[in-house]
């Protein structure tokens, strides 16, 4: 299987059935940060949409590459408490979104509201010749992701998706070039763990926090009326529909199979990939839990989180030679096995034997490089993940973590949850994107939009 360098052989190889992500060699070898960004009168200047904690927590990687001016979010004491962390208190301050995009003195934007708003903002930024660093998950829906990718064709807006362990050198792309490399031979099964789902109490409605816009917080999603509780038991924790714990709600979110699911079902189909073998799904099936009832795949009680809490689910590949499991119950991460040995891999460790087999049998030089598509590699992780997106930026080529393959892979992740809510098989098809012989579940494809809320396009 061959890896093209070039921006016009990466969209060749995202019709085929593998876009693959690549790592550093062994030894491995990491070249200044700086290398890549540019001197301060040319720097860039973004802003930062989404100010809570993970806004907070990955925008100063930005700050490396380039200016954040800008911060935009519906809750007033975000602004406040997001301007004096990263920007001590110099930031120009927004709580409607649309007054950033209109600002030609801002050159792109990251993304890092709750997941129900990503594809409208993404989109309209976009439509407002605006480049995109967006968290994952990219969409709500799948499609959501048809439009995204319609969006980003039209205006050739470099867009990279927050997944970054696709730039993950030492860990994921090393996992993916050991598998390039045939040294697991064939692959036939993989495991992927991504821990089990929220769990709440009934939720009483309470009054909505001071400074927080909760019309504008809920969007284009449903409304709803704003809960929020503490535990009995401990002093820092609660329970709510709205900040962080949005993602254990299908009206904001998909649960653990879009959080994490989003990340470590990614890096298993390029593994699909970058063994020669097809990665386009065919159908999903397995079992799940929720703690509330289900009819016609909606909840019907709106007081506790509604996302599965568990699950045992299999997804099918076209050639019908590999098959993928998606777990709640073992370790968090993917375990490979292959026809010639088997590896695990997470954020904290890669091992396995033929992990061990590279002390007296290394991998090619160029093995992680090509994995990486031949782009610069700088850094590893997260700050890597903005190099590339600069480089993709100042390059108009396509990112490593691109709306493209990152859509194919989550589209797995969303069919697995129209699964879960349905608690039946699901089959698709591949070629028209589509959810076959079933029209219930085809019709969780898209979600309506509140009045309001809608995308303008």
């Amino acid at each position: 299987m061959s890896f093209p360098q070039a921006s016009q052989s990466r969209r060749d190889l995202l019709k085929t059935a593998g876009f693959v992500t690549a790592a550093t060699l062994t030894p491995w070898a990491m070249p200044a940060r700086q290398s890549l960004a540019k001197s301060p009168n040319e720097r860039k200047r973004f802003a930062l949409i989404g100010v809570g904690g993970n806004g907070t927590r990955t925008s100063p990687v930005g700050k490396e590459f380039a200016d954040l001016v800008a911060l935009c979010d519906v809750d007033e004491d975000h602004l406040k408490h997001g301007n004096e962390l990263l920007c001590d208190g110099k930031a120009e301050l927004f709580r409607d979104y649309r007054e950033v995009l209109s600002r030609d003195d801002i050159d792109l934007v990251q993304i890092s509201t709750p997941d129900h708003w990503h594809a409208k903002i993404l989109i309209e930024a976009m439509l407002a010749g605006k480049d995109a660093y967006c968290e994952k998950p990219l969409t709500l829906t799948i499609d959501e992701g048809k439009l995204v990718r319609k969006v980003q064709q039209q205006t050739g807006r470099v867009v990279q998706v927050g997944t970054q362990q696709r730039s993950s050198f030492d860990k994921f792309n090393r996992a993916l070039a050991i598998i390039a490399e045939g040294r697991l031979g064939k692959l036939k099964r993989l495991v992927v763990g991504i821990d089990a789902g929220g769990w709440s109490p009934e939720i009483p409605v309470a009054g909505v926090p001071k400074g927080l816009d909760w019309d504008r917080w809920l969007g284009p999603g449903p409304k709803m009326e704003y809960r929020y509780a503490k535990d009995a038991k401990r002093a820092d924790k609660n329970y709510t529909n709205g900040h962080t714990h949005f993602r254990w709600w299908y009206e904001h979110s998909g649960g653990k199979l879009t959080d994490w699911g989003a990340h470590h079902v990614d890096i298993a189909m390029l593994g699909i990939a970058a063994a020669g073998q097809n990665n386009d799904p065919v159908l999903v099936d397995g079992t799940a839990k929720h703690d509330v009832e289900f009819r016609d795949g909606m909840p019907l009680q709106n007081n506790r989180y509604n996302t599965a809490r568990a699950f045992d689910l299999r997804v099918v590949f076209a050639d019908g030679d590999v098959e993928m499991n998606i777990r709640h119950d073992v370790d968090n991460g993917i375990l490979f096995e292959g026809e010639r040995g088997r590896i695990f891999v997470n954020r904290g460790k890669l091992v396995g034997k033929p992990v061990e087999d590279l002390e007296s049998n290394p991998l090619a030089e160029d093995a992680i490089s090509k994995i990486y598509c031949g782009m610069p590699m700088e850094g590893n992780d997260r700050p890597a993940h903005w190099a590339n997106f600069m480089h993709a930026i100042d390059n108009r080529v396509l990112p490593i973590s691109d709306v493209h393959s990152h859509m194919k892979m989550l589209n797995v992740c969303h069919l697995a949850g129209i699964c879960c809510r349905f608690g039946r098989k699901v089959e698709w098809d591949q070629a028209t994107e589509s959810v076959v012989g079933d029209e219930q579940a085809a019709a969780m494809m898209k979600r309506p939009y509140r009045s309001g809320y809608e995308i303008d396009m």
